[in-house]
């Protein structure tokens, strides 16, 4: 019941910062004057971050649904295909935006790190999977999907924050960091317990 709880919640929470991504993606009228701003100076790496972060999130989240993994193998495979060229397309797209985040450079090296990190998470959960590792490959795709979830907790930290008097300028260059820091912690102790273990992959 706890897993279910857990899994039913993360994908609600993806699934709307998903729908988000898309929106701004495709409709102007619904971007940020800050997003707007960065299409109007990288439009394709905008869009590709956009693009790629919302179909990760989505993908991520049904590959946590065991029943979806055991009963129904080649669709498991096939949405991790697509999980792994959403990271590709909107991690490079990230990381290549990171020099035009607000927040100055501390805020920069927040995202910098993290799109290297979610990268290379998912590289390695991909290696492990086509080597036959399993448990590994579900260890990592554990890891890669927490930095992918920092799209969510940005968003939440972001207007608590606001909410309680900190000033944008003061809060954006600490959620840079501590909206996928944090994640990976929690994730670490996730697979050292018997709670997340059997569930995700």
């Amino acid at each position: 019941m706890t897993r279910r709880i857990l899994w039913g919640v993360m994908t609600i929470l993806a699934a709307i910062v998903a729908a988000y991504a898309y929106s701004g993606a495709v409709a102007p009228a619904l971007r940020t004057p800050f997003v707007q701003g960065l299409f109007d100076e990288k439009a394709l790496r905008a869009f590709s971050h956009l693009l790629g972060g919302g179909t990760a999130l989505l993908a991520g989240a049904l590959q946590f649904n065991a029943r979806l993994r055991d009963r129904r193998p080649d669709v498991h495979r096939l949405i991790g295909k697509i999980y792994l060229i959403g990271v590709l397309v909107g991690g490079f797209a990230a990381l290549f935006l990171s020099p035009w985040s607000a927040g100055g450079m501390t805020a920069h090296l927040g995202f910098g790190v993290l799109a290297l990190s979610w990268l290379a998470s998912a590289g390695i959960a991909y290696a492990r999977a086509r080597a036959g590792d399993y448990e590994s490959h579900r260890e990592w795709m554990t890891r890669s999907y927490a930095l992918c979830l920092a799209a969510v907790t940005l968003r939440i930290y972001l207007p608590l924050s606001l909410g309680a008097g900190v000033p944008f300028q003061t809060a954006y260059p600490i959620i840079a960091w501590a909206c996928w820091v944090p994640n990976l912690i929690v994730a670490e102790g996730l697979l050292r317990s018997r709670i997340m273990r059997p569930a995700f992959g």
